[in-house]
Parts: structure tokens; C-alpha cells; sequence
């Protein structure tokens, strides 16, 4: 037996296939921990992990194996004990631990008890889903002889068809009151904070190790959000700053050296978008075929979908006027540049309509005149748009999602609302409306006459930028 002033050891207990290993998976921040499956029986041994806080270790959690016939054992148990002979649990525990049976027939309910004993307390991990039946019931009461405190914990309540409130009732009837619901797929922002509060009333001894524990996890939330947000708007300051320029001989249109620079920037644009999916992904500690969007899928870590394609901007809900539509089917801005002097990307994004490269020449002969020395290429302010509305849905579902969960993240809330009429945009999210329709903030519009931010070279004015543009996206 252990002392209390040890680190913290919970046991994390259950029927087979409840979500007991998704629980420390979630908690831990790790998808590679334990085996998880839909087949039942998975998990044949105790593992298990240590959460630390601020350096120090708070808490031990041991993933066990699925309690498969609680009846039988315990009808086997009280055959353990004579007629008239007074036994209390843990001897109860005890004496069916040095059976031959604990060694054979019931050995997985034998690990599950030896690792309640070496505890200060489980967590009972429970499938919403389930009917509540006779074997749940039995299961408690093997692990109340234990003589540790038990937390219920609800998993999946986020689906359709959990039995929430049948739970509570039949928990509350057998003296469990303190019951936490902690969906590991989809875990509430305040799921943790309110499992380890309701651990401490159990336990009260530990505490001020729980109390520790929960304000070290969540500064560390709060360092992982701003450091997200960081990597967005670093990525947005960079594609607005890029300035791509295209030498041409003087009284010379050369469509073909348009169309390279335009496909260059295509790309150099997707790459740096995905760069940024890929460094969130691993902030967040999730694998990068962890997220796939359903509109906008991504396949193997990759976004499917083709930032420049006009369909995009209606999926993503981006409003433009009809001179500016033409110029986001390219997704670039043309600067005609004389002397230094913008004569004005306006006028040229019609030349980038469909059919851009024979249309441009038509826009060429109006400005030939005027046009001596180079062309620029921008990133459009209407991919600009789409980047920051998909990497802020995709922040919201990495923060919204357990490390348990086995299916890709499914995104497509932005591209299920882009297509409202006024009275129904005045609902949406003040903040995606303003990336969808509003004027752009003014860090993006300083970063346009900046080429130099488009690197990684360090820049004061550029991280100054970038700070302005995180009290947005926050």
C-alpha cells in the first residue's frame, strides 16, 4: 500500500469497450497511448501515464481492462465467504485475489481489483449509450468493496442516442451523486477543469495536487490558443506582403510569363497554408491525417479543395462586388507599376476572369500605352479571406476535439452558412462576418506595402503587425 502523500494514482475502470483508454488519451494529449478499437476487449493489461504540472508529477492514471462478467464474479465472491461469517469488502477482494480463479476464469477482473487496491481512487468510465443493466450495477458493487472512491464518468454523451439522464438516475440510486459527463471525441472546454473539481471533493486530501493540476493545464491552454493564433496571422501578414514581379520587355505582353507567375504564386500560396495546418495540427498533438474538412476535405494531411477556384469563395460565404469576383477566379492582384506609381489593381482584376489569359489582352491594349516597366502579382484579398475563415474553423475544431477520436475532423460549418440571405447573415459570428464582407483589418493593408514581411527575417514593424492582427483573430 502507498502512502496519500504519494503523486495522486487513479484507476481508470469500466466495462469492456466504454472508452476507458479514449479517456486517457484525451486527458494526456496523446493518440499514440493504449489501443483503441470498436471491438471489444482491447485494452488486456494495465498502462499507464503520468500528468504533470508545471514540471512536477500531479497525478498517475492506469488504463485497465475491461470488467467482462461482474455477475458470475460476484455470485463466485460471496461463495468465498461461510455462512454466518462477517467480511467486509476489502477482505472480500483480498480472499478472491488469492483464488485460483483470479488466476484463471476471472483474470481480467483480477487485474481491474489489484489496481484498485494500489489506488486512491477510479474513475468509472461509462458508455452514455448503453442501457443501463444488471452487470453495471454489479460492477459497482465489486468496486465499492475496494473501498475507494468511485467517479462515475458519462463518455459519448454527445450522441444522439445517450441515455444521460437513465444513467444519473440509477447512479444517484446507488449512492453516486458526484457524476461528471466527459465526452472524449468531444470534450467541453471545461470538461477537464470540472472531472479533476469534482475528483477533489471525493479526495480531498489531494487537493491542492488537483488544484495545481488544473491551473497548470489551463495556462497551458491558454499558451497553445495565442500560440495558434499566432501561426494564423503570421500566415496571413506573409501572403499579404507577398509581391511577386514579373520583368517583361518594354511594349511587350507576355501572357505566358503571366500565367507562370500566376501559377507560382498559387503555389507558393497553398504550401504556406498548409505549412501553417501542419504546425497547428502539431501544437495540438494530433496526427496530420487528423483533419479533413467536408466541403473542403483534406486528404492525407493535404487541403483537397483548390483555394482559387471561384466555388470556394461561395462555399466560404465571401461576398464581392462583380469587378472584384474576376480578380479572386485568380485569386491574385495585378499591380501595373509606372515609375513606382500604382496605376491601380482594380482595372486589372477583370483581366483575371475566366478566360483570363484571352481577356487580358483586351485590358493590355487600354493600359499599353501607359505601361512601362514591370507587373506585380498580390495575393487577392478574397483568398486572403478564405484562409483566415478556414484556419479559424479549424482552430475551433482542435480545440473542441478529444485525442480519442478515431474519425478525421469533419469541418464544413462555414460552408454550410455561407450561403444565407441578409436576415440570416445578421446571426452568423460577428467575427466571420467581418472576414467575409468587411473591411479587412489594418494590419493586412500595411502588410501589402511591406514586401520584405513575406520572408522570415525578423522584423520589428512586421511582429508589431502580427501582434495587432492576434487581437483580432482572438
Amino acid at each position: 500500500m502507498h502512502a496519500m502523500n504519494d503523486t495522486l494514482r487513479l484507476a481508470v475502470v469500466g466495462h469492456t469497450n466504454t472508452g476507458k483508454t479514449s479517456l486517457l488519451r484525451t486527458l494526456a494529449r496523446d493518440v499514440g497511448f493504449g489501443e483503441v478499437s470498436d471491438c471489444a476487449g482491447t485494452t488486456r493489461h494495465v498502462e499507464g501515464l503520468r500528468l504533470m504540472a508545471d514540471g512536477l508529477p500531479a497525478a498517475e492514471l492506469f488504463d485497465t481492462p475491461g470488467m467482462e462478467d461482474a455477475i458470475a464474479l460476484l455470485e463466485f465472491s460471496d461463495g468465498l465467504v461461510a455462512a454466518g461469517e462477517r467480511v467486509d469488502g476489502p477482505e472480500r477482494v483480498a480472499r478472491f485475489l488469492a483464488s485460483e480463479a483470479a488466476r484463471g476464469r476471472f483474470e481480467q477482473e483480477a487485474k481491474v481489483l489489484r489496481q484498485m487496491l494500489a489506488s486512491d481512487a477510479a474513475l468509472y468510465v461509462i458508455d452514455a449509450r448503453d442501457p443501463v443493466l444488471p452487470k453495471h450495477r454489479d460492477e459497482l458493487e465489486l468496486l465499492a468493496a475496494c473501498a475507494r472512491p468511485v467517479l462515475p464518468v458519462l463518455n459519448f454523451v454527445a450522441a444522439p442516442n445517450a441515455r444521460v439522464a437513465d444513467w444519473r438516475a440509477a447512479l444517484a440510486r446507488l449512492g453516486l451523486h458526484a457524476v461528471v459527463s466527459f465526452d472524449t471525441v468531444a470534450p467541453p472546454l471545461d470538461g477537464e477543469r470540472e472531472l479533476f473539481d469534482t475528483l477533489a471533493t471525493l479526495i480531498h486530501a489531494h487537493r491542492p495536487r488537483l488544484q495545481a493540476l488544473i491551473d497548470a493545464r489551463a495556462r497551458e491552454a491558454d499558451a497553445r490558443r495565442e500560440a495558434a493564433q499566432r501561426l494564423v496571422a503570421e500566415l496571413l501578414v506573409e501572403l499579404a506582403a507577398r509581391r511577386d514581379r514579373i520583368d517583361e520587355p518594354a511594349g511587350e505582353a507576355s501572357e505566358a510569363a503571366l500565367k507562370a507567375a500566376v501559377e507560382r504564386l498559387h503555389a507558393v500560396v497553398r504550401a504556406r497554408e498548409q505549412a501553417c495546418v501542419d504546425a497547428l495540427l502539431r501544437l495540438y498533438r494530433f496526427r496530420p491525417d487528423d483533419a479533413r474538412l467536408d466541403e473542403l476535405p483534406l486528404a492525407d494531411g493535404r487541403w483537397e479543395d483548390d483555394l482559387f477556384n471561384p466555388e470556394t469563395l461561395r462555399q466560404m460565404g465571401v461576398r464581392l462586388g462583380t469587378g472584384a469576383a474576376a480578380g479572386a477566379a485568380a485569386g491574385v492582384g495585378v499591380d501595373l507599376m509606372v515609375g513606382g506609381i500604382t496605376l491601380g489593381a482594380a482595372a486589372a482584376l477583370g483581366a483575371l476572369a475566366g478566360g483570363l489569359w484571352q481577356t487580358f489582352g483586351h485590358y493590355g491594349e487600354r493600359i499599353a500605352a501607359r505601361l512601362r516597366g514591370h507587373r506585380e502579382l498580390t495575393v487577392d484579398d478574397a483568398i486572403l479571406r478564405i484562409v483566415a475563415l478556414r484556419q479559424r474553423e479549424l482552430l475551433a475544431a482542435l480545440e473542441g476535439r478529444g485525442h480519442a477520436a478515431m474519425q478525421p475532423i469533419e469541418l464544413g460549418r462555414a460552408a454550410a452558412t455561407a450561403a444565407v440571405a441578409p436576415a440570416v447573415e445578421s446571426a452568423v459570428d460577428p467575427v466571420v462576418r467581418q472576414w467575409r464582407s468587411g473591411a479587412l483589418p489594418a494590419a493586412l493593408g500595411r502588410a501589402r506595402a511591406h514586401p520584405e514581411w513575406a520572408g522570415e527575417a525578423a522584423d520589428a514593424d512586421k511582429d508589431e503587425a502580427i501582434a495587432e492582427l492576434l487581437a483580432v483573430l482572438a
